[in-house]
């Protein structure tokens, strides 16, 4: 069984909930339409406005049976929803006015159901920018504990099984950090292990990739010294936690390599989560991987919040975003 598969599968056993902002978009609704019918989530929510959610199926052929539609603006809660956000929010200079007018945007609505346990997790993205997105979760859902930094990961499952977690990796941050500080940074690290838990269902051996192994680079440069204080808090934070750097690509997952350039590192032979130095490094390497190698892409997915939320790509396919929502839900616990 592959990874998406597997995840399908802990999708279906988990029977969480979903909530799918952009009820405007054509490709929210067919992929809703697969989700309900390969049993992925035990409740689906689609928001916008009813007659138009309506008229959009109807056109696009999708059929709505068990699926729900809520009009924030028209919704009872609507009440309750901006008087959680005012609280949310006061300390920031929200007024009971502007939580109202903002709980009318779906994506703070999803995010406020998430945030409530009214669903478990919330997909968007397909319309709104990865900055909607990112906002409706700092605002409302909140970060995890201890986590300062909202970051992405993408999943790479290559078919040489040998490598990573049954030839599967966790790369972060690809696409929300420019230029992570080392603290950033130890924030990524720190989630993305918890990602290749939720995800890979292994414990997470963590490689902090640089152009540098082990001093090669000298040690001067900013970015070496950057990854060093980096895993210096990563070892005070998560001491049982599996990780080493600076390291590069090579001597982080292929064996022989580290063997001749990290002899002593921890990971060798054991690496499944990789963490790049900057969002250049990671976008780069993981778009390189997809198109130069025998190697599938999911993603990315927000990590570090406290529930699972997740934000697409505005050029998603059907089939993507609903890969995407049962990676999500099986994330939900």
């Amino acid at each position: 069984m592959d990874l998406l598969q597997k995840m399908k599968a802990k999708a279906k056993a988990g029977k969480k909930s979903l909530v799918l902002p952009e009820g405007h978009d054509p490709r929210i609704l067919k992929a809703a339409r697969i989700v309900a019918d390969e049993g992925l989530a035990s409740r689906i929510i689609i928001l916008g406005k009813e007659a138009d959610v309506q008229s959009l199926a109807s056109k696009e052929g999708v059929n709505l049976s068990g699926l729900e539609i809520i009009d924030p603006s028209k919704s009872a809660d609507l009440d309750k929803y901006a008087n959680t956000l005012f609280e949310l929010r006061k300390h920031k200079g929200m007024t009971e006015e502007k939580a109202k007018a903002d709980m009318v945007d779906p994506a703070r609505w999803g995010a406020m159901m998430v945030h409530l346990g009214e669903v478990d997790a919330m997909v968007a993205g397909a319309d709104y920018a990865t900055a909607d997105v990112l906002r409706a979760g700092l605002t409302i859902i909140g970060m995890a504990p201890g986590m300062k930094t909202a970051s992405s990961n993408f999943i790479l499952q290559s078919s040489d099984t040998s490598k990573g977690a049954n030839g599967a990796f966790i790369c972060s941050d690809a696409a929300v950090i420019p230029n992570p500080t080392a603290e950033q940074l130890a924030d990524i690290a720190i989630a993305s292990a918890q990602s290749c838990r939720d995800f890979l269902e292994t414990e997470p051996a963590v490689a902090l990739l640089s152009f540098s192994t082990r001093g090669s680079g000298g040690n001067d440069d900013p970015s070496i010294v950057k990854v060093r204080e980096a895993l210096a808090m990563i070892k005070s934070r998560e001491p049982k936690l599996l990780v080493d750097g600076e390291l590069q690509v090579d001597a982080a997952i292929a064996p022989v390599v580290t063997e001749k350039k990290a002899p002593d590192s921890p990971i060798k032979g054991k690496t499944n989560v990789l963490i790049f130095p900057d969002i250049d490094a990671g976008n780069i390497g993981v778009k390189m991987a997809q198109r130069f190698g025998d190697v599938k892409s999911f993603g990315p997915f927000l990590q570090g919040f406290r529930k699972p939320i997740c934000d697409l790509s505005r050029g998603a396919t059907v089939e993507e975003i609903a890969d995407t929502c049962a990676l999500t839900l099986a994330q939900a616990k």
